[in-house]
């Protein structure tokens, strides 16, 4: 029984979206949190490492910030390779959700924030159709993550 909402055919253009942008994913993952720390500055307090940085420059050539950006969008493209299996889906997602809620108690709301971001540099880079053909699996990681979350107590 498939708990997600997307049918072969979102799954395929999903696929497609996601490649474009995962081709360069570490200076891609990186563009994302640099927008990130520097729009949502409190972002940044969850990483012990980016506090002092204040310059979108600075953050860019952070190794950190480029290896985090780097894993970001590797767990994503786990996600994307298992959109249509969710057993599988849900065996990524539940630890990544768990980690998150329970050792590094990350507000839920910045995978949102992050998931917006990703979206607008989709639509930045590759247009609208890019962005609208991935914005059903922002929806379905989003929506995992959060169901996570209420079960840890958040």
């Amino acid at each position: 029984s498939s708990t997600m909402s997307l049918s072969e055919a979102e799954v395929q253009s999903a696929r497609g979206a996601w490649e474009k942008i995962y081709v360069d994913a570490e200076d891609n993952g990186t563009t994302v949190l640099v927008r990130m720390f520097t729009e949502h500055p409190d972002t940044k307090s969850y990483f012990t490492h980016f506090k002092g940085m204040d310059s979108a420059e600075e953050m860019k050539q952070s190794d950190q910030v480029r290896g985090h950006g780097k894993k970001v969008f590797s767990a994503i493209n786990d996600m994307v390779q298992h959109l249509d299996n969710s057993e599988a889906f849900l065996g990524i997602v539940t630890p990544l959700g768990k980690k998150h809620a329970t050792q590094l108690k990350i507000d839920p709301k910045n995978f949102r924030i992050i998931c917006d971001i990703i979206l607008q540099l989709m639509e930045e880079k590759f247009g609208g159709d890019c962005k609208a053909s991935f914005e059903k699996v922002t929806n379905e990681i989003c929506t995992h993550l959060n169901n996570i979350y209420k079960e840890e107590g958040w």
